[in-house]
């Protein structure tokens, strides 16, 4: 089975940064697409970034110019460094990695992790 597991979140002060990873384990032949999406509490779930096999990535505005994600393809690994920390961005992240292909499989799935609490105070 494919695991997802984010790193450890934290405390951070407003102004600071924070640096996720999340790499996925398994039997994986490819992954397409990567990303980390936050649920703060009472909100729905939404997307932080996300970055395809080639690299091209996307952002939620709300994000851009602060945050960058990158991903290691030879370590199935996606980051995501958080830089100008804000207290709205305070929120549970999780990792997805889409259409993802395991060996003897002839079709991909979506995966999540269990997700990781960042906390944006003073």
């Amino acid at each position: 089975q494919v695991q997802l597991v984010e790193s450890e979140g934290g405390l951070v002060q407003p102004g600071g940064s924070l640096r996720l990873s999340c790499p996925a384990s398994g039997s994986i032949y490819s992954i397409d697409a990567m990303g980390w999406y936050r649920q703060a509490p009472g909100k729905q779930r939404e997307l932080v970034a996300s970055i395809t096999s080639g690299g091209s990535t996307n952002y939620a505005d709300s994000v851009k110019g602060r945050f960058t994600i990158s991903r290691d393809n030879a370590k199935n690994t996606v980051y995501l460094q958080m830089n100008s920390l804000k207290p709205e961005d305070t929120a549970v992240y999780y990792c997805k990695a889409f259409r993802v292909v395991v060996a003897g499989q002839g079709y991909g799935m979506n995966y999540w992790g269990k997700g990781t609490l960042v906390t944006v105070s003073s």
